[in-house]
């Protein structure tokens, strides 16, 4: 009998996957079936960016590129980071990778190893804690509350470190919630991790340019103080709809850079070359196309925050970033797994459940309106009607 080293059986996994291929297992039984739980933009990637990948292609950009990406997409990409965050980067500093979830991998890589310690949000992206486990580092959740706005506190960071904490994860705006996190919390959290200078940050901003009701989005690569220990985060997957191109950019510290194009070398070689030059045409061409997607996403907003505020025992608070509402379902009677379950099998309509987000996702949903306000018209009337008959089911 084959036997894989015990690292493996601590993996988890995306669950919006498993409930995307419930949802089209479904749709393809004859069911009709909106889906509101993958995070995917709906719109095209735009034009210009798909003509510059079909260009590059014609153009023989066929083969192997350096495993850190093409100089020009680094250098564009050190531009884009300059023009959003006032801050200077060198190309250097960039790595492209094949989506964000790779720059996860690498950081966790770097410092979860039994014994140590990794602080992450919890309701959170998935991913980080199953990383975390897969090192065989211990997972410390940060709660993301509600009542903050679903915000991090800087004071509930800075008070589970511990003298085994090795790296910290932050991300805003923020996957499965929505919430923004504002700069005094960050001040506050850049300022605390001064005691401690070998921790290492993580910050996902993959939802950067997502941000709604005059907030602003606040990079830590704004902050010097801990430039030498940051990993920066971000892509195209989210703000120009290319989730099926597969690419990511990371900054990495001078100190960490060459250990992450290394593992580059033994993972995956390099990003394939027309994505990177379609890359290059995204950053650099007119950003009309991510304002208009962010002003269409606003518009949904507006509708899913309401439409959930009517429906029986449900109650949602505003998010400020992402393109995520998480209502809070407790009221209902319900656990969040199972009214999922039910919602998608009975009612049509796939959502997911906090608890897939970490312990303190129990009592909330997380919806997506990254769909068309037609259909997330159609969930709400189908989980209103569902509710209304099964309410304390």
């Amino acid at each position: 009998m084959l036997s894989i080293v015990p690292a493996f059986g601590r993996i988890g996994e995306e669950n919006a996957f498993a409930v995307l291929a419930r949802a089209n297992q479904l749709a393809s039984e004859g069911r009709d079936i909106i889906n509101l739980g993958i995070g995917q933009p709906d719109m095209p990637t735009p034009g210009p960016i798909v003509e510059a990948g079909i260009k590059a292609l014609r153009d023989g950009h066929h083969g192997y590129t350096p495993a850190t990406g093409i100089l020009p997409l680094r250098e564009a990409v050190a531009r884009d980071i300059h023009r959003r965050h006032g801050v200077e980067v060198s190309p250097d500093s960039v790595l492209i990778v094949p989506g964000g979830k790779v720059t996860m991998f690498m950081a966790i890589l770097m410092f979860g190893e039994p014994g140590a310690e990794i602080l992450y949000p919890d309701p959170g992206f998935p991913i980080y804690r199953s990383m975390i486990e897969f090192t065989g580092a211990t997972p410390v959740p940060v709660p993301i509350r509600e009542e903050n706005g679903f915000a991090f506190s800087a004071a509930d960071t800075l008070s589970l470190i511990s003298d085994k904490t090795r790296l910290l994860i932050v991300n805003s705006p923020a996957n499965p919630t929505g919430g923004v996190t504002p700069k005094h919390e960050i001040d506050a959290l850049v300022a605390g991790l001064a005691r401690y200078p070998d921790i290492a940050v993580l910050s996902d901003e993959i939802y950067g340019t997502m941000t709604y009701d005059g907030e602003a989005h606040h990079s830590l690569l704004t902050y010097p103080e801990i430039r030498d220990r940051l990993i920066y985060l971000d892509g195209a997957s989210k703000t120009y709809a290319m989730t099926g191109w597969r690419l990511g950019w990371s900054v990495w510290p001078k100190p960490l850079y060459e250990a992450a194009r290394k593992l580059a070398v033994n993972a995956h070689s390099c990003v394939n070359a027309a994505t990177q030059w379609a890359g290059i045409a995204a950053l650099d061409g007119s950003q009309d196309c991510v304002a208009e997607m962010v002003a269409e996403f606003d518009r949904r907003r507006a509708l899913v925050v309401e439409g959930l505020n009517g429906l029986p025992n449900v109650s949602c608070i505003t998010p400020k970033g992402a393109f995520y509402a998480f209502p809070n379902v407790v009221k209902t009677g319900w656990k969040a797994k199972k009214l999922t379950s039910a919602l998608l099998e009975e009612a049509g309509v796939a959502v997911i459940g906090g608890p897939d987000f970490g312990v303190n996702g129990e009592g909330y949903l997380r919806l997506s309106y990254a769909n068309s306000a037609e259909n997330i018209a159609r969930a709400l009337e189908r989980m209103r009607t569902f509710l209304a008959e099964r309410l304390g089911g």
